[in-house]
């Protein structure tokens, strides 16, 4: 009995380019193994939904087409079920599919969709909100958010926002308990990471894996801004835990305590919270088709 397979394709993303997806299936896929369906998103968070009902009609995986919000949609949908995940890459940052090595070009994508090969990967929480990459507060949830809020995307504006921001962002002093640990620390950047990757190849936990079992906690101490190019380097070569101004741990439970703390971000997008974010990990918890 052939596998079905469920595409989850965000309308917004345009004709020319659904038709050149549809295209690719219709040229890339193995029609001995897969029958296949397309679906569109309608609405914020709509994937949700979509591939809540995918798995209850027992699909074998839904494919998520786009980026890192897209897919954490799908994975929030699926979670608890026996449906398995595959990622197309066509956000504009694509940390998850970096991550997963998954190619970024549509045709090899599907190659590893037809090869079939499949991980169970540890699912982060951030006060109950799934996460499969990456998750924090301080500096990056404020980016996150504007740059959810940024008409124009792309590496060039997401690094706009960084320059502007970094200058005068006020570092907070933060209450940080890591595995029943408590330190304070007055940071620039909180994040937990399950993958190793923000987005545009900018590594922000280089160690990091999908199953073992534990988050890599990176704070980045406040720093002067003056060497915050360097720090962004180190962020594209992979030494970010290396610097004296970045904290690394490893942990199953992360919480984040401060009486200002009213933003955080989970693989990307913005999500208001009040004061704590606690984050907890799920280790082997969803079915996904890697390379």
């Amino acid at each position: 009995m052939k596998k079905h397979l469920i595409f989850i394709i965000n309308k917004k993303s345009g004709v020319d380019r659904q038709k050149a997806i549809k295209d690719a299936i219709d040229y890339k896929l193995d029609f001995d193994q897969f029958t296949y369906e397309i679906q569109y998103t309608e609405y914020a968070k709509h994937g949700i939904k979509l591939a809540k009902e995918a798995a209850n009609k027992g699909a074998y995986a839904v494919v998520a087409v786009g980026g890192d919000g897209s897919v954490n949609d799908i994975v929030t949908g699926l979670l608890g079920t026996g449906t398995a995940l595959a990622i197309i890459p066509k956000g504009s940052g694509n940390g998850l599919a970096h991550s997963m090595k998954i190619p970024l070009k549509v045709d090899a994508a599907i190659d590893v969709i037809n090869k079939g090969n499949t991980i169970m990967m540890d699912i982060g929480y951030a006060n109950d909100q799934p996460f499969v990459s990456n998750a924090g507060v301080a500096f990056v949830a404020l980016i996150s958010q504007k740059f959810a809020g940024s008409k124009r995307r792309g590496l060039l504006k997401y690094a706009q926002l960084v320059t502007s921001h970094m200058v005068t962002y006020k570092e907070l002093d933060w209450e940080i308990i890591i595995d029943g640990e408590k330190i304070n620390q007055k940071s620039f950047i909180i994040s937990v990471a399950n993958g190793k990757h923000f987005g545009y190849n900018f590594q922000i936990a280089p160690d990091a894996s999908w199953t073992d079992g534990l988050f890599d906690v990176v704070i980045v101490k406040k720093f002067n801004k003056l060497f915050g190019t360097g720090l962004v380097l180190r962020t594209m070569n992979g030494t970010i835990t290396k610097s004296s101004k970045v904290l690394h741990y490893r942990a199953k439970e992360v919480i984040v305590r401060h009486p200002e703390l009213n933003l955080m971000q989970t693989d990307g997008d913005a999500h208001e919270c009040n004061g704590e974010v606690v984050f907890r990990l799920d280790s082997a918890k969803q079915k996904v088709i890697v390379p």
